[in-house]
């Protein structure tokens, strides 16, 4: 059958060809198709290189579409082959392999090159370009090595890069000839709003700066301006545009003006062959935003499958930064001459400018408060009159009409081409159509269906209302537990917004993510001061009024209002010193009861809560510490005697269990952390049930992690084996730290696991090499500021920094 098949070559294999692919396949089109892509990988999402450059995700986040897609779809696809010629006779294609393709549709879609400003030093090495994921990790490479990077351009790819870099530790300065940012998108008002904001966040900008030269000899030194100011530098990005990349179709003899010229059903001047992207003129504009590319992926797919297909119209499409704490939003018309509508808030730092033709918004610039931009956009592309609340209108939708603001009618109302999911171009008839045809009841699957919020997650909001107005009660959109009663956000979205906005105190996140309540409530606090914590160790000052009681007096309260008190004992060892300083407290104080613990320590049960602190006081000055037994965090770490004592031991498993216990200890986590160590398969410090455990074995350690023996009870799943105790060091604490990173506030370790998949976990700590020792590195970091005796403070008034009595035990650790 595949003989009777015409032949379709794509050359290219962007974001715009992906999406033409898969209407063409829905459109049960029968080709047989072959892909080249210059780059050596699948199809992407190049929009989210950002985040990639940032740190916030990976490339393994943003493919679009798997190999295994491909081979699914009987797609060839030869990954790393540019076609260098096309033979328009006789209908092939020819790689740079020297291999020939024959076509009968061909779809030319090789988007577009950065332009390089050819200043003297532009060929150096360290000056990049930012286009694709090889410019994305060299970058990343580069700010691994530290020093200054130079931005040249003050667009949106620019000042991405110049936030990634800022945020991957780099000095950043960026350098932009017009007099403000972003001109093209941003009136002046808003573009300097822009540039204090960058400014706040430590990004050096220097507007009407003209590069003369880079420096260096064979290498990047720095950049010198025309006024003759010189900025050192071991990187310069160029972002200063983009041209359409032509070069083949000229070749071909295609017509080509700025971009190959096509008529509106994006055929070239050969009725045989198509373009589509950002190579693509259409109606004498090229586009670079995702939006009307896969409107022309669109119209490509539905001609070669001979279906009738409205032309290619040009729309105003709204501008977005992809960064976080930066939150602004334009489209249309913004020059001057028109009636305009502004609002300045200086407190909240927003600004709203409406452009009007009579009655009519031709053009919107929001910076701060843009959460009504689609709004504004609907009513600009359906030439709405706005004269009945022209009063109220720059004041958004929640203040039109008398009634409350209901989000689910406004959904409701939204016409079908509104555009929903900005970084894929879905709009709410999609959503609605993939609902419908595909029975979706969760925001999960319409994820899965349509990418809708599966990219930045900033339409998450908009497109369950969407869903509940589609659905109505059968909507589940429950699938996400909200944190508290405070807010409708889950645990996910809360962690990923301090994250992504830079939100560094309880207040920013609750102005943020619009808090129903001003101080939040015992249930919510306490799991955000936990994610403050956790994203930013040695800046956030960790808040001990959003904890609960046992971590603020540090101590277990009881059923009788009186304390629980354990002294930390590494590995479950102790001395007669120790033992005898315990017996000391116990009679001074008049304790009752003095018990061991399941975890190898000791307990003193009915501790006056007026006692709490002389008691910490003596064990103190005895060189005891806190053995957190109510915290968030590690507990204990169990072990056998091992191969000091037992004729069973393989290895030294009291002395690795206490090795890393002074590693770990006084760590935070999501829940409760407890490990353990056993010398041998016999397992007598019952690894196998703990959150962590390590079994000796000969060939080396065994480790282990998701298990539980409370309410619920569940064995270990095996993470892998591992020769030394340094790489036992390294795999627990990557591991730990992910899980820090990653789970939700009391969420154990076995739940963390079951919901982010075991396999994917041991694949990313095992065969990630890069990732488990970033890992291990961030949590030696958040180890220098969570290694402080947890109790100096609350006993004696000091800093808790003046008080580190185990300070050079994580170094110790890891030698």
């Amino acid at each position: 059958m595949s003989s009777l098949k015409q032949k379709l070559v794509i050359v290219g294999n962007g974001m715009a060809p992906g999406r033409m692919l898969e209407h063409l396949f829905d459109a049960s089109a029968e080709y047989d198709v072959t892909v080249f892509n210059a780059e050596p990988r699948v199809n992407y999402d190049r929009i989210m290189l950002s985040p990639v450059l940032a740190g916030d995700k990976t490339y393994e986040d943003i493919i679009i579409h798997t190999e295994d897609w491909y081979s699914s779809h009987g797609i060839t696809l030869h990954m790393g082959e540019k076609v260098i010629g096309i033979d328009r006779a006789a209908k092939t294609v020819t790689s740079e392999r020297d291999r020939v393709v024959h076509y009968d549709k061909l779809v030319i879609a090789t988007g577009s090159n950065p332009f390089i400003i050819p200043c003297p030093g532009h060929q150096l090495e360290g000056v990049l370009a930012y286009r694709d994921l090889d410019d994305t990790q060299n970058m990343i490479a580069a700010a691994n090595r530290g020093g200054r990077a130079v931005v040249i351009g003050g667009g949106l790819l620019g000042l991405e890069a110049a936030a990634g870099l800022k945020n991957q530790g780099m000095d950043v300065t960026v350098l932009h000839l017009m007099p403000t940012l972003m001109e093209r998108q941003l009136d002046p008002a808003a573009g300097h709003l822009l540039q204090k904001a960058l400014e706040d966040r430590g990004i050096d900008v220097r507007c009407q700066s003209n590069t003369k030269q880079i420096l260096g000899d064979t290498e990047v030194t720095g950049v010198e301006l025309d006024d003759g100011t010189v900025i050192d530098a071991s990187l310069v990005v160029m972002a200063v545009g983009i041209r359409p990349n032509v070069q083949l179709a000229k070749d071909a003899g295609l017509e080509v003006n700025r971009g190959i010229v096509t008529d509106d059903h994006l055929r070239t001047s050969d009725p045989s062959i198509y373009t589509l992207g950002e190579c693509a003129e259409v109606g004498g504009m090229v586009y670079g935003l995702v939006a009307p590319l896969y409107d022309m992926a669109k119209i490509v797919a539905a001609d070669l499958a001979g279906h009738e297909v409205a032309g290619f119209k040009h729309v105003d499409t709204p501008t977005k930064l992809k960064v976080t704490g930066c939150d602004l939003y334009s489209v249309g018309q913004f020059g001057e001459g028109h009636e305009e509508i502004v609002l300045r808030d200086a407190t909240r730092g927003s600004y709203k400018r409406l452009i009007l033709d009579g009655n009519k918004i031709i053009g919107a610039v929001l910076y701060g408060d843009v959460v009504d931009g689609g709004w504004f956009n609907e009513m600009l592309k359906a030439g709405t009159d706005i004269s009945d609340m022209r009063e109220t209108i720059i004041f958004g939708q929640r203040h039109q009409g008398g009634g409350a603001f209901d989000e689910v009618a406004a959904a409701a109302a939204m016409s079908d081409d509104a555009e929903i999911c900005g970084c894929n171009g879905i709009s709410k008839g999609q959503i609605v159509t993939a609902i419908n045809d595909q029975g979706l009841t969760t925001l999960d699957q319409v994820r899965a269906h349509t990418k809708a919020s599966a990219s930045c997650g900033t339409c998450t909001n908009l497109v369950a209302c969407v869903m509940a107005a589609t659905l109505g009660d059968a909507f589940e959109q429950k699938s996400v537990t909200p944190v508290c009663g405070c807010t409708d956000h889950g645990h996910g979205v809360v962690r990923e917004t301090i994250k992504r906005a830079g939100l560094k105190s309880i207040q920013d996140v609750y102005q943020t993510l619009e808090w129903r309540s001003s101080e939040g409530c015992a249930k919510c606090r306490p799991a955000i001061n936990y994610y403050l914590v956790s994203e930013w160790p040695g800046e956030y000052q960790d808040d001990q009024q959003s904890r609960f009681i046992n971590e603020r007096v540090h101590a277990n309260i009881q059923k009788d209002g009186t304390y629980s008190v354990v002294p930390r004992m590494f590995g479950g060892l102790t001395t007669p010193d120790e033992l005898r300083a315990i017996a000391d407290v116990a009679d001074k104080f008049d304790i009752p009861t003095v018990k061991v613990t399941g975890g190898q320590r000791i307990d003193l049960l009915g501790v006056k809560k007026e006692a709490l602190i002389p008691v910490w006081d003596d064990l103190n000055k005895a060189g005891m510490i806190s053995g957190a037994a109510y915290s968030k965090g590690l507990r204990t770490v169990k072990t056998c005697v091992g191969t000091d004592w037992c004729r069973f031991g393989t290895q030294d498993s009291t002395g690795l269990g206490v090795r890393l216990e002074k590693l770990l200890w006084g760590s935070w986590s999501p829940a409760k952390l407890k490990l353990a160590v056993s010398g041998c398969p016999r397992n007598c410090a019952e690894s196998t049930c703990k959150d962590i455990g390590i079994v000796c074995v000969d060939s080396g350690y065994e480790i282990l992690y998701g298990g539980a023996a409370g309410l619920h009870i569940q064995g270990t799943t095996k993470m892998c084996t591992v020769p030394t105790e340094e790489d036992v060091f390294e795999y627990v604490g990557a591991l730990t730290q992910y899980y820090r990173e990653t789970g939700f506030y009391l969420e154990r370790i076995y739940k963390w696991a079951d919901r982010l998949g075991y396999d994917a976990i041991n694949d990313l700590i095992i065969n990630d090499a890069e990732a488990r020792k970033g890992f291990y590195e961030r949590f030696l970091y958040s180890q220098k500021f969570a290694q402080i005796d947890p109790w100096a403070e609350f006993v004696s008034g000091k800093d808790a920094h003046e008080f580190t009595p185990m300070a050079d035990i994580k170094l110790e650790a890891a030698e």
